[in-house]
């Protein structure tokens, strides 16, 4: 009796592990250990002995349907770590769905920017995202993620397939942040204007700390120098948060960037220092 054909659907499968450390008031990587094709880039120490700056890159320079990428991090006791990625994350089109699951640890004294570029989606992709950052006592967090739905500068809306993202932050243990997404591809929320307003783009920041109302002000002003972008900030209990809806992202990654450039002082108690994969 012949087998069933089963048709051969090739998939990635990758890991990558990190560790960072503070030694003699030098944050370096401690632990790092991969699967697969994800990677890091030799560590950067651009703004001095401090911060310690990784780029993750994924050689494959896309994500397609089964792919699987869990990426895992730990900051300890008085380590800064400040990461990114060289470009935009590509979720193609899938049959079937592809995951990213990520985890953070901060741990007391720790300060963690994660600050990559943005993730595209294309039409009929299947993307499921996962994150959860655990904070300890002091720790320090600035936190970015812009999304662009579909490719429209080459005429593609997002009409099928679905985006469902998780993100979850504690503070020992004590839940600060939830929240949950799902986008459907062709839903009427992308253009209600209770949804997306017909906006292509939307991103996210997030920063531990209490920021008073003059610095509060200041961020929302910034809104205000790129035209056709909407966006506001609310302050929770120990945590600032910052939404915007763009027509490009390289509109809402601009508008994080300035913010960001405003809040690191503020907030994380150094000079903004932007990396310079950002200008390339």
């Amino acid at each position: 009796m012949n087998a069933p054909h089963t048709p051969f659907t090739p998939s990635w499968q990758a890991e990558l592990e990190l560790g960072y450390a503070c030694l003699l008031g030098r944050t370096v990587p401690v632990h790092r250990k991969h699967l697969g094709p994800l990677r890091v880039q030799k560590h950067l120490h651009a703004e001095g002995p401090g911060v310690c700056q990784h780029i993750i890159v994924h050689p494959p320079g896309g994500i397609a349907g089964g792919d699987r990428l869990n990426i895992t991090a730990t900051v300890g006791e008085n380590a800064w770590a400040q990461l990114t990625s060289p470009g935009a994350a590509k979720w193609y089109r899938a049959a079937a769905p592809a995951h990213q699951r990520l985890r953070l640890r901060v741990e007391a004294g720790a300060t963690l920017e994660w600050l990559p570029q943005e993730t595209i989606v294309y039409s009929a992709a299947q993307a499921h995202l996962d994150s959860r950052i655990d904070l300890l006592g002091d720790a320090r967090l600035c936190y970015w993620d812009v999304i662009a739905l579909g490719r429209p500068a080459s005429g593609e809306r997002f009409d099928l397939g679905h985006l469902q993202a998780r993100l979850e932050i504690r503070r020992d243990g004590r839940l600060l942040w939830h929240e949950r997404q799902r986008v459907e591809g062709g839903d009427g929320l992308l253009d209600s204007p209770i949804g997306l307003d017909g906006q292509p783009v939307f991103a996210t920041l997030i920063v531990t700390g209490e920021a008073d109302a003059g610095l509060l002000e200041r961020c929302r002003e910034l809104a205000t120098r790129h035209p056709g972008l909407r966006a506001d900030l609310t302050q929770l209990p120990g945590l600032l948060l910052g939404r915007c809806l763009a027509a490009e992202a390289l509109h809402a990654r601009a508008w994080l960037i300035d913010l960001w450039h405003l809040l690191r002082p503020a907030l994380l108690g150094r000079d903004a220092v932007p990396p310079r994969i950002w200008s390339t």
